[in-house]
């Protein structure tokens, strides 16, 4: 893959597709298509990558500029301004979009199909259930949907959450648990925090939320705007084909997808660690596999986790499935 151009807008972005053309009259008729990642560069946009590197976009004539956020929120709210055509969101945030602001946006493709997200603990923790947080400090980012995880989970172990302290650490999450600033954290995630800690020689204990009361909700989606979706639906297909291909590929070739992810790195501003992300791609690949097929959703899916949200107040209605979503998947 090769770096075309650099930029400041919306932090950096790299322009991918169209590389190999000796002609730039060849170049402009390929169809640009924006997409704002949730994160910096790492494992779980491998499959991205690799559909450069094959050669997959251009096949679709498409050049992909992959813009990285500023903040969390940039990828859903671009996406919803169209500002950019396509961005990597959660699936409780597009929920939270639709019902509580009224906000165009949809999933087109579920990439990561169960939460990343766990409760973690050192692992020679007295707390090895959600119910043993009683009476313990939780560092958390300050995200209502944690605490409703914290909830639903110690609440379904039988313990009473109302004992439970929550510290808002912001992104402080690896360093508050292993400088035993709080007993356990939420927020962090079993594919970046888990082995970059035990890269760092700190072991860790983790609780699957799927466990213990709250549903299966995808954890990355695709998304755009309903307007851009209408436009550009030929468009949006093809590099979804393309990346599925990529995705084909990164599956069948795990060790040679971090290889060229490792390759490809903006190591001045994002390095990646290689047994992190090694063993990020090992966790990530069960989570983004679907017998349906890679990005496929299903209605009731996207109503089970409306429905816990209603329950715990983090939005007003539930919306309907046939807006929030487009089955581009099967």
């Amino acid at each position: 893959m090769k770096i075309i151009s650099t930029c400041a807008l919306f932090g950096t972005a790299l322009i991918l597709g169209g590389c190999n053309n000796d002609s730039g009259e060849a170049a402009e008729e390929n169809t640009q298509i924006d997409l704002m990642l949730d994160w910096y560069p790492n494992a779980v946009h491998a499959y991205l990558y690799i559909a450069e590197e094959k050669g997959y976009f251009e096949e679709q004539n498409l050049d992909v500029n992959i813009h990285f956020p500023a903040n969390p929120t940039d990828p859903i709210n671009m996406a919803a301004s169209g500002q950019m055509t396509l961005g990597i969101s959660y699936q409780p945030d597009v929920i939270t979009a639709r019902a509580n602001q009224g906000i165009e946006v949809k999933s087109l493709a579920a990439i990561v199909r169960s939460p990343l997200n766990h409760i973690v603990m050192l692992e020679d923790s007295e707390v090895k259930r959600p119910a043993d947080l009683e009476g313990k400090k939780v560092g958390y980012p300050g995200i209502p949907l944690n605490e409703a995880l914290i909830q639903t989970m110690v609440s379904e172990d039988g313990g009473d959450p109302e004992k439970v302290e929550l510290v808002d650490v912001g992104f402080e999450l690896g360093s508050s648990l292993a400088s035993e600033k709080v007993n356990a954290v939420v927020g962090a995630y079993i594919n970046h925090e888990v082995p970059l800690l035990r890269s760092k020689g700190i072991d860790t204990e983790t609780l699957n939320p799927e466990q213990y009361g709250v549903p299966p909700y995808y954890e990355l989606v695709l998304v755009s705007n309903d307007e851009n979706w209408e436009e550009k639906e030929q468009e949006i297909r093809a590099f979804w084909t393309a990346a599925t291909k990529g995705y084909d590929w990164m599956a069948e070739h795990p060790e040679e997808a971090v290889d060229l992810l490792l390759e490809n790195q903006d190591e001045a501003n994002f390095p990646l660690i290689e047994e992190v992300e090694r063993e990020s791609l090992d966790i990530l690949l069960p989570k983004m596999e679907s017998p349906e097929g890679f990005g496929s959703q299903k209605a009731e899916d996207w109503d089970t986790v409306a429905e816990w949200m209603l329950e715990k107040n983090l939005i007003e209605e539930i919306p309907d499935a046939e807006e929030i979503f487009v089955n581009m998947g099967e």
